[in-house]
């Protein structure tokens, strides 16, 4: 049996679910650095946008009754791996070690 989680504060671009618990397990969609409250992209470079991406998962993570410390795998797409440096740096500002197992593609 599986069960659809939606977080209000994060936006949904199609016709997908935030995240589905299923067998105990909760899987996640991919985040966009989407401002819940405008629908815009958030401005101010990588940093500001892997912020948003990561408030936008902590969210829907929240109305799982989760949070960052249940994050077992985290995949990362950038468009520029000249961004990996300050991505990285915001990405482990926001999770705890032992930190979740993690792919960065570019």
């Amino acid at each position: 049996m599986r069960k659809a989680i939606s977080a209000p504060s994060a936006t949904a671009v199609g016709p997908y679910s935030h995240a589905v618990e299923s067998g105990g397990d909760v899987y996640c969609s991919g985040q966009t650095p989407l401002d819940p409250s405008t629908g815009a992209l958030v401005v101010g470079g990588i940093e500001a946008q892997t912020h948003q991406c990561l408030d936008n998962l902590f969210a829907v993570l929240a109305a799982a009754g989760l949070g960052p410390d249940h994050v077992v795998k985290v995949n990362v797409f950038l468009t520029d791996m000249g961004a990996f440096v300050e991505m990285n740096a915001a990405y482990a500002s926001r999770f705890s070690e032992p930190y979740p197992a993690r792919t960065t593609i570019g």
